[in-house]
């Protein structure tokens, strides 16, 4: 037919009909009585982190050329895309590095080997454009304190900050640490945060357990962080609080400034964090045992929910299910429990822990711990650590998920506290329509940004079928289509109301 953009509405729709311009046979009309029969979409967020840091998951190794790194990028989010992720937590701060272009900080050594070489283009810019393309959110996941990993080979450039402010940064063990209790320290790591948020167009910004390091022993005796200078400075300054309760104001002041620092620069960028998984000793369900991030790591989780600090919590639920002191379900209802906001709570799942060993765990494991938190928290979420688990379909855990808890798309859940008005019903016109293929152009309507496009397909003899789209032009087939029903979704997850048409 002739190729013609004839509309902005169901209403221009409903004249298709009578245009001359189009052939005789099916017409595309509005379709009311369609809207209370397309089910709601599913609320799930589904994520993986890929992780950078010693080259976990992405780049393979160090070193690869820009055409091979882009090439694994594009096969890792090829696969989210085709199991249905919504969306991926890519780490591009692993240790006062960069994997993005920065003034700030150096290139990591995980992209060229060598710690300040940049590998030719920008990597977050292009994962962002990528993952956007194939409807995928971007969180982008810093480590706020570690300066440098174990198992780094290459020597510190000249623009690292144990080299531009080695009074900052402490050894502690085999790694390097930012003090968090070094009041400069904490406003360059701000900065490091603003940077990426002012001039990149992340859906999220994510950080991980590591706050002050994991304790480590020597000869049986536990080390203590050696923060001595910055202890002193504070009691010399008046302060009067106990030094492991100074340690956790240190992290809780960074926790509460980012948080605001976000809502102030871009409120609609999500914040979400991922602690170790057992809360403080006093608090845990009977039975639950373990680890102290309280006490070890002065993170005060529960505080920061109490306060709404967040928008999301990835508690990391790291242990099988009928491991009774770390038990999956109790810890699940645990976190729950400590949310007075109703802030997201989705846990972290062990997915790496599928492997071809022989002590690796069953597909079923993850399986069964996703159907426990669609049970008891429906419409919630989960993210997988890492991407590699399901890239390289371990044990055929991709196969199993694809063809049943991911078997049909998610919209992330909503964030109405960031954003409380809808968007408005987007707007459809006709680009194509003969006996294969019904093409419509799509864009959001007038009142405010849109991320994505939730689209119900009825096809004869099928039901209905969930799509979501991000793109400004559909191509769907027109054999046994009947109908289709099309909703905006704006950059917090609201959703606009709904606009129906039928082909008759």
């Amino acid at each position: 037919m002739r190729r013609r953009s004839l509309l902005a509405s169901t209403a221009a729709l409903a004249a298709c009909s009578s245009n001359p311009l189009l052939p005789a046979g099916p017409r595309l009309r509005a379709a009311p009585e369609l809207l209370a029969q397309a089910p709601a979409a599913p609320r799930e967020f589904r994520a993986a982190w890929v992780a950078t840091v010693a080259n976990i998951d992405w780049p393979s190794k160090p070193g690869l050329s820009a055409a091979q790194q882009q090439a694994e990028m594009h096969a890792m989010l090829d696969r989210a895309a085709a199991l249905k992720l919504n969306a991926v937590i890519l780490q591009i701060r692993t240790s006062a590095d960069a994997l993005y272009e920065s003034a700030l900080e150096p290139w990591s050594e995980y992209l060229t080997g060598v710690q300040g070489r940049s590998p030719g283009y920008d990597p977050l810019a292009l994962w962002i454009d990528q993952a956007h393309q194939r409807g995928l959110e971007l969180h982008a996941w810093f480590n706020p304190f570690r300066a440098r990993q174990s198992g780094a080979k290459s020597a510190h450039a000249a623009s690292h900050l144990s080299q531009t402010q080695p009074q900052w940064v402490k050894r502690y063990g085999e790694q390097l640490w930012i003090d968090p209790g070094e009041p400069a320290a904490a406003e360059h790591t701000l900065a490091v945060f603003r940077d990426v948020l002012q001039r990149y167009e992340v859906d999220g910004i994510h950080i991980d357990d590591y706050f002050y390091p994991y304790p480590i022993s020597n000869d049986g005796q536990e080390l203590d962080f050696p923060d001595e200078p910055s202890w002193q400075r504070y009691l010399q300054s008046g302060g009067g609080l106990a030094r492991h309760d100074w340690r956790r104001k240190n992290v809780d002041d960074l926790i509460a400034r980012l948080h605001g620092m976000i809502r102030a620069t871009k409120p609609w960028v999500r914040f979400g964090i991922s602690p170790f998984g057992l809360g403080k000793p006093a608090l845990r369900p009977e039975g639950i045992a373990g680890f102290s991030q309280y006490d070890k790591l002065y993170a005060d989780v529960e505080r920061w929910l109490e306060r709404g600090w967040l928008d999301y919590l990835v508690p990391q639920l790291y242990w099988p299910m009928a491991q009774k002191a770390q038990a999956f379900v109790p810890l699940l209802d645990y976190w729950h429990g400590q949310n007075p906001h109703k802030r997201h709570v989705w846990p972290g799942l062990f997915t790496s822990k599928i492997t071809d060993k022989a002590d690796s765990w069953p597909v079923a494991e993850i399986l069964g711990q996703i159907e426990q938190v669609r049970t008891r928290y429906p419409g919630s979420g989960h993210a997988h650590f890492s991407m590699i688990a399901l890239q390289q379909n371990r044990r055929g855990l991709a196969d199993a998920l694809a063809a049943g808890p991911y078997a049909q798309e998610a919209l992330p859940p909503a964030c109405p506290w960031l954003e409380a008005d809808a968007p408005s019903a987007p707007l459809l016109s006709l680009v194509g329509l003969d006996e294969q293929t019904l093409r419509l152009a799509v864009q959001p309507g007038p009142a405010k940004p849109v991320l994505r496009h939730a689209l119900w397909l009825r096809y004869r003899d099928q039901g209905w079928r969930l799509r979501v789209v991000s793109g400004s032009e559909l191509s769907l087939p027109r054999a046994g289509l009947q109908g289709l029903v099309i909703s905006a979704i704006d950059r917090v997850g609201n959703e606009s109301p709904r606009l129906a048409l039928a082909l008759d």
